[in-house]
C-alpha cells in the first residue's frame, strides 16, 4: 500500500511539473484563481444587500468611476458587487452539474464500455438519442417544464451534458479492457467492480479529467444562456446571464451594464478552456518520461 500511495505521489508530482511548464495553463489557472477568489470573499468585499440589491435612482446608469469601478446599473445598483456575487452561481452550477455528470457519465460508460453486447446497446443507443439534441435546448425544455431555478437549472443541465461524458467514458474503457492487466486481474479472481473502479478507471482518468474541465466552461455558458433567456435564477438575485438580458436595452447609452458581466463570462470560459488544454497536454501518455 504504502508503494501504491508513493507512486501515486510521484505521478501527481510529474503531472504537475509538466502543467507548470504550460505558459497558456498557468495564465488560466491564475486568471480561474482571480474569479474564485472575488466569489468567495464577495461578502468581505462587498454588502450583498446594499451594493448587490439595494436600488438608487439618483446614480442610475452611471459610468465607471472610482467609488463604482464597474459603473451602477439601470437601477443603480453597483455592477462589481454583482458581478462578483453572480460568479457564485455560475461556478456553482459548473462545478456540481460536472460532478453529477461525472457521477451517472462515468458510471454508464464504463459498465456499457466493458461488458458490451446487449448492455452497451441499450446504454448507448439511449444517450445518442440524447446527444441528437444539443444540449442548450434540451436544457430549455427541461426548466421549461420544471420552472426557473438554481436546483432545476443543475437537473436540466446535467441531462443534457451527461451524454458526452458516457461517450468518452465508453470509448476510453473499450481500449483499456482488453489490456494484458486487467486479463492478469481477472485470472487472479479479481471481482468486477474490484476490475473497473481499481484497474480500468484509473487508466482512463486522464481524458476524462480534461472532458470535465472543459465542459464546466460549456456549462457556466448554458447556465448564462437559460438565464439571459429568463429561465434561470428569478430575480433580483446576481447572475451573468440575467445582467446581460436585463442591460441589453441600455446598450447604446450605457455599454458598461452588459460589457463587464460579459467579459465575466468570457474569462470563466477561457480560463478553464485554457487550462484543459495544458491538462490535456500535462496527462498525454506520449509526454511521459
Amino acid at each position: 500500500m504504502t508503494q501504491v500511495k508513493i507512486a501515486k505521489k510521484s505521478k501527481f508530482i510529474a503531472t504537475w511539473r509538466r502543467l507548470k511548464k504550460s505558459r497558456t495553463a498557468m495564465i488560466g489557472l491564475f486568471l480561474l484563481s482571480i474569479i474564485v477568489f472575488f466569489a468567495l470573499f464577495a461578502d468581505l468585499l462587498f454588502d450583498y444587500r446594499g451594493d448587490a440589491l439595494r436600488q438608487n435612482a439618483r446614480i442610475r446608469l452611471q459610468g465607471p468611476s472610482w467609488s463604482h469601478p464597474f459603473g451602477t446599473d439601470e437601477f443603480g445598483r453597483d455592477i462589481l458587487a454583482r458581478v462578483a456575487f453572480g460568479a457564485r452561481p455560475s461556478l456553482y452550477i459548473g462545478i456540481v452539474s460536472c460532478v453529477l455528470c461525472l457521477l451517472v457519465g462515468v458510471t454508464f460508460g464504463a459498465l456499457a464500455g466493458y461488458f458490451g453486447g446487449i448492455i452497451d446497446n441499450i446504454f448507448m443507443r439511449f444517450f445518442d438519442v440524447l446527444l441528437a439534441v444539443p444540449s442548450i435546448v434540451l436544457a430549455i425544455i427541461i426548466v421549461a417544464a420544471l420552472g426557473p431555478s438554481l436546483n432545476n437549472i443543475i437537473i436540466a443541465i446535467s441531462l443534457a451534458v451527461v451524454p458526452q461524458y458516457v461517450r468518452i467514458t465508453h470509448s476510453a474503457v473499450m481500449t483499456v479492457k482488453d489490456q494484458e492487466y486487467i486479463e492478469a486481474a481477472r485470472a487472479i479472481g479479481a471481482s468486477t467492480p474490484r476490475i473497473i473502479i481499481g484497474h480500468i478507471l484509473p487508466n482512463c482518468f486522464a481524458p476524462i479529467l480534461v472532458q470535465a474541465t472543459v465542459r464546466v466552461a460549456t456549462v457556466i455558458a448554458d447556465a448564462a444562456a437559460l438565464s439571459f433567456l429568463g429561465l434561470g435564477i428569478p430575480p433580483p438575485h446576481p447572475e451573468w446571464g440575467a445582467m446581460l438580458a436585463a442591460g441589453r436595452g441600455f446598450l447604446r447609452a450605457a455599454p458598461h451594464i452588459v460589457l463587464f458581466p460579459g467579459f465575466a463570462i468570457m474569462l470563466t470560459i477561457l480560463s478553464l478552456n485554457m487550462l484543459g488544454d495544458g491538462l490535456r497536454d500535462a496527462l498525454d501518455p506520449k509526454l511521459k518520461t
